[in-house]
């Protein structure tokens, strides 16, 4: 879903509230989700930095380090002042150790494979996960056990899946 709006930084979240109208509502239970204040964090497909933005809000000491695949999304979340990388989620991740990995909208077109292995990454660097995206019911399901986390929000097919390490 999130993939077509990908490429254009200035139109991202008009467009995608307009796809997604709970998009405020699943940021804010992303936000609300994480479980403890985070010293450092990892925003996966950081994009136009709107995550990072009400982390910061919520944890105004919290580092952030931002990925994102697009050279476009990079230079847009970069103007927040945060460390952001060029880089896709399949790549090792940078060096933790993280306090908190956070991805919200990123993660719907990784294979299951890719997916899992994106979790064993987070659980070896990360103390938490936080993830919130559109989530078919048996993908789901696989997705609180591959990461060994709780559904923590959800409506209709989006969902906040955390977890502590």
């Amino acid at each position: 879903m999130a993939a077509q709006f990908h490429w254009n930084p200035d139109t991202y979240l008009e467009m995608i509230r307009a796809e997604v109208p709970s998009f405020d509502a699943l940021q804010a239970a992303a936000v609300a989700s994480v479980p403890f204040p985070p010293g450092s964090a990892l925003d996966l497909g950081i994009g136009t930095g709107e995550t990072s933005r009400r982390l910061l809000e919520a944890h105004p000491d919290a580092r952030i380090t931002g990925l994102d695949s697009s050279p476009e999304m990079v230079f847009r979340a970069r103007r927040m002042g945060i460390e952001v990388r060029l880089a896709r989620m399949e790549d090792p991740l940078p060096d933790g150790p993280w306090d908190l990995v956070i991805s919200v909208l990123s993660v719907s077109d990784l294979t299951d494979e890719q997916l899992r292995a994106l979790f064993r990454r987070v659980s070896e660097q990360s103390r938490s996960l936080v993830i919130g995206d559109a989530f078919e019911p048996e993908r789901l399901e696989k997705v609180v056990e591959w990461c060994e986390g709780e559904v923590a929000w959800q409506a209709d097919d989006l969902a906040v899946v955390r977890a502590a390490y």
